[in-house]
């Protein structure tokens, strides 16, 4: 009975905490990152499901605090919702710590290297190094991808249980991005398990036309994974096997290199 109790407790704090106002506010958000910019109001109610009232209350909060402006018709996000984002980012231990690694990666490789984290169904990469220091097009620093047909998500998606796997898996959306996107849940949950018992994936040409990728889980201390690194090129330049004979050890090195300072 105090197991129920304190689920009681947790409920009610849900129910008399949660502030309606910023979940609405929040919302908005994200749909400005989900649309194109700018957008009108009524845009903007529409896809976040809120009245045209409540939207217009809510862009007039967020353009008082800076994170919007607008000419009176069109809405679009300022350069002050990077605070969000950077704040996010200064504060994640394994950024910091991983940052310098991928650097080394990226330099020893002349490739470029990025990590991912699981947010629900999706992977959102989070840190990117390059050998010329120079951003190139793709994928960015907020990025997101399914996690169901990319290297990342597939690395991310193994540490959890075999019931576990198959939970997620039915919980998700499986889109067909491409030919080659692998969309039946028992051959995804078997490719799943053979990468977590290799120690890497390598989705070929699932999630972009093109393109195929290598990764490997990023372990703290305790063997936990909490990240994956991966390495990508066009099948026009880079084959399956170089992958794995030249990103491969160097993946599982960087790795290897910040889990003990992983806490």
């Amino acid at each position: 009975m105090p197991k129920l109790k304190r689920t009681e407790d947790a409920n009610n704090r849900v129910a008399t905490d949660f502030v309606e106002s910023l979940d609405r506010g929040l919302r908005v958000l994200e749909v400005f990152g989900a649309g194109q910019q700018p957008m009108t109001l009524s845009d903007l109610a529409k896809a976040a499901g809120l009245a045209r009232a409540t939207a217009r209350r809510i862009l007039f909060t967020l353009e008082h605090a800076g994170f919007v402006a607008t000419d009176g018709k069109l809405f679009r996000l300022t350069p002050r919702v990077l605070l969000l984002a950077s704040s996010y980012l200064a504060s994640n231990h394994v950024v910091s710590v991983l940052q310098p690694a991928l650097d080394k990666l990226s330099g020893e490789a002349q490739e470029i290297s990025s990590m991912a984290i699981l947010d629900g169904n999706e992977v959102v990469f989070i840190a990117r190094a390059s050998p010329t220091r120079v951003f190139s097009s793709g994928i960015d620093i907020g990025y997101r991808l399914p996690a169901f047909c990319t290297s990342v998500g597939r690395v991310l998606l193994s540490r959890l249980s075999d019931d576990e796997l198959a939970a997620a898996l039915d919980r998700m959306d499986l889109v067909q991005l491409t030919p080659l996107t692998v969309t039946d849940r028992k051959k995804l949950q078997q490719a799943i398990i053979a990468d977590r018992a290799k120690g890497y994936s390598l989705v070929d040409r699932e999630a972009e036309p093109g393109f195929r990728s290598i990764s490997v889980p990023v372990r703290r201390y305790d063997g936990v994974i909490v990240a994956a690194i991966n390495m990508g090129a066009h099948v026009d330049r880079v084959s399956s096997e170089e992958m794995v004979e030249r990103f491969l050890p160097r993946l599982r090195e960087a790795a290897a290199s910040v889990k003990a300072m992983l806490v």
